[in-house]
């Protein structure tokens, strides 16, 4: 399970089951959360301390132990009866074995063990799942850190401009229409400050309880900006491909389909008997005149199928494993479309964000700067001016949420191959992109 997951996510998986390993694990926490935590140290922090994944390989060790228990024969019964009456004292000693039991135990340990290697993999998934919330998390939380720090330096040129329009508005020089619509833009912003710093607080706990962190762990440090976006996106021709032998998810359909093809097998091989038991006995008798003699024999017990020859459980038996044959080819199909959509998504809010970084952004910079030149010059007021700002605070708006929008697809495409990720996240990614740069350009 750590071989997987590891290998996938590049970061430290240990399920803790000694103090010792309680305490390193507790040990390296604390080293990462000295310094602000990057995506990586946060994704690795939640490994080591979120014990809900921890209960999540508690439930893998108990798998263990079925199989372990299906891997033994089956336990003999012993029994004895003593039975008294006119002199006479009849002592019985018997052991009972389930023959059939026996003959399929090779059956029965191979479809533990392939049920244990799913329980490794549902654990895994369990990994990669808590990796991609955190990292999900994180994103969020980062670029409302980096939202409220855009909204705070607008909330002081803001309120700066509504006192200077009260003043102007006092003398005469500007009409009480204009005085609104400085007024208004404050208190606009003042209210998106707040909305910001309350989703910047929730965005911050979510993370810290993904994280397992409490008490004195809460004063974690994050940036204050979402990361840098990359020169140049992944190129991923064989995306389909990837996902289908990557996912995690479709790994354990396969390994059930397989264990339930060997139990159907079984169910045909034990079709007409499913109870044979044989008893050795050793019977002792002692008649009344105290003449001892003994009996030593065996008894065979197994069921006669007059009234049904196996036919509905090979029935049951078949229907399941078609069943489980369809799932996984409608997984397989899912799971090929979930893999183009979310590089499809993951490229295309790429190309947004560096839009806004490369396009909108230079552009609103130079507009500004033009009518700065203008307003030095007198040919232009100083609302007109203000006007600009506003259309250039707009976009860098925008553009954060752009930027948040790509890193969160590149976490979704990163579960669409690998599985792990939740089923509506990446129309999650979309909805918000569209409705935080929609709102960002309505300022």
């Amino acid at each position: 399970m750590s071989n997987i997951a590891g290998h996938t996510i590049k970061k430290d998986v240990v399920a803790i089951r000694s103090v010792e390993e309680a305490q390193h694990a507790d040990d390296t926490v604390k080293r990462l959360l000295r310094r602000a935590l990057n995506v990586d140290t946060a994704v690795q922090v939640g490994l080591l301390n979120n014990r809900g994944l921890q209960a999540a390989y508690n439930e893998l060790a108990l798998a263990e132990t079925d199989l372990v228990q299906e891997s033994l024969p089956p336990n003999p019964v012993f029994s004895i009866s003593r039975i008294g009456g006119g002199g006479a004292v009849e002592i019985e000693r018997q052991v009972v074995g389930d023959i059939l039991a026996l003959a399929t135990l090779p059956f029965r340990s191979e479809i533990a063990r392939r049920r244990f290697r799913q329980a490794q993999l549902r654990a895994a998934l369990e990994t990669l799942r808590l990796a991609s919330d955190v990292r999900r998390s994180y994103y969020r939380a980062v670029g409302a850190n980096e939202m409220v720090g855009l909204l705070t330096d607008t909330k002081s040129m803001a309120q700066a401009t509504a006192k200077l329009a009260a003043k102007l508005g006092e003398t005469g020089s500007l009409n009480k229409l204009d005085q609104a619509r400085e007024q208004v833009f404050y208190a606009e912003t003042t209210a998106d400050l707040a909305s910001a710093r309350q989703e910047a607080m929730s965005s911050r706990e979510r993370l810290a309880r993904l994280l397992g962190l409490w008490d004195g762990d809460l004063t974690f440090r994050l940036p204050k900006t979402l990361p840098a976006l990359p020169r140049r996106p992944s190129a991923l021709p064989s995306i389909e491909v990837d996902a289908v032998t990557h996912r995690i998810d479709l790994q354990i359909a396969r390994i059930e389909l397989d264990a339930l093809a060997k139990a159907l097998d079984l169910t045909e091989a034990s079709r007409f008997v499913t109870l044979l038991d044989v008893a050795g006995i050793d019977r002792k008798t002692r008649d009344p005149e105290g003449a001892p003699f003994r009996e030593r024999g065996f008894d065979i017990q197994f069921q006669i199928p007059i009234f049904g020859g196996g036919e509905v459980r090979v029935r049951q038996a078949t229907e399941i494993y078609d069943q489980a044959f369809n799932r996984l080819t409608e997984k397989a199909v899912n799971v090929r479309s979930e893999a183009r959509n979310a590089y499809r998504v993951y490229r295309s809010t790429y190309d947004i964000a560096t839009q806004y970084q490369r396009e909108v952004l230079p552009l609103r910079k130079i507009i500004i700067e033009e009518m700065q030149l203008r307003f030095s010059s007198m040919q232009a007021g100083v609302f007109a001016l203000l006007i600009e700002t506003r259309q250039r605070i707009a976009a860098l708006r925008a553009s954060i949420a752009a930027k948040r929008a790509f890193w969160l697809a590149q976490s979704d495409l990163q579960s669409a191959v690998n599985g792990g990720g939740t089923a509506d996240a990446q129309n999650e990614t979309r909805l918000t992109t569209t409705a935080q740069a929609g709102g960002g350009g309505g300022q």
